[in-house]
């Protein structure tokens, strides 16, 4: 199995399009994740630069975090998801509905979301993530025993800030879920946040000893499944994610490093 691994735009938006290439080739990161701009004009200069550099695109919509009320954020999620699909992606991973939605709306916006993959032969997984439909194991195993084929995106770390701990209490609930798994978002997060300061730092050795317990978990899964190909994106975020002192807003780690050092033990890991 081919295990590719792709740098994250987020966080690096402030930067023209070629800067930001240049700065993932020199990384040796294998391709990019991010969302791209609706103006098709834009977008398709990014899709281009992304091709001509030699690397591969995953799309990604999150801006339907925007438009809480459910037709508007339907609607947004159909105009965002139809963008993504038409740059040909990889695949598109999204951010879908609402904690806050009823099962049933959720479940629209589920169809949706595989309506508007059929269309345009480009897959979309959702992604586990706080204040989605999948903001909590017990939000989204409903979802999954009705749904045997929805294909995730595991960003764990949410789940650790959710669910108050390493998940160390639910092991049916993970047996549950990795199957359905296609997509990674490496990021280590703790019982109290989606992102630890450092990964690197001895004081948060068992937290990422169970992130890759899990993302070995994923890979051993896919492996078995005869999987031709799997994704990973280590994802540290820019402030607020990364914590910053107090009074000077300094922040205490620089993401861009961490993801690239998250590369590098991925590659390691996996000889990927």
């Amino acid at each position: 199995m081919d295990i590719r691994i792709f740098a994250p735009h987020w966080g690096s938006n402030d930067l023209a399009p070629g800067v930001f290439i240049e700065r993932v080739k020199a990384a040796g990161f294998d391709g990019i994740e991010m969302s791209l701009p609706l103006d098709a004009g834009q977008r398709d200069d990014w899709r281009a630069r992304i091709a001509d550099a030699g690397l591969l695109l995953i799309a990604q919509q999150w801006e339907t975090v925007f438009h809480p009320e459910f037709e508007a954020h339907r609607d947004a999620l159909a105009t965002y998801l139809a963008n993504a699909c038409a740059a040909r992606p990889l695949f598109v991973n999204t951010h879908t509905g609402k904690d806050f939605y009823t099962h049933e709306q959720n479940l629209e916006l589920i169809a949706l979301t595989g309506n508007i993959a059929r269309e345009h032969g480009v897959p979309i997984v959702h992604e586990i993530h706080r204040s989605r439909f999948s903001g909590h194991p017990m939000l989204l195993l409903p979802y999954l025993r009705e749904l045997p084929d929805l294909a995730l995106t595991a960003d764990l770390s949410h789940w650790c800030c959710a669910c108050e701990s390493l998940l160390d209490d639910q092991p049916a609930t993970l047996a549950a879920t990795l199957p359905h798994v296609r997509h990674i978002h490496a990021r280590v997060g703790h019982a109290q946040g989606p992102q630890v300061s450092d990964f690197r730092a001895p004081q948060f050795a068992a937290e990422l000893a169970r992130h890759l317990q899990w993302w070995d978990r994923i890979v051993a899964l896919r492996r078995a499944a005869g999987a031709a190909l799997m994704t990973i994106t280590p994802e540290f975020g820019p402030v607020p994610y990364t914590q910053c002192m107090p009074f000077s807003g300094e922040p205490l780690s620089d993401a861009w490093d961490l993801n690239v050092a998250m590369l590098r033990l991925l590659r390691e890991r996996y000889a990927a």
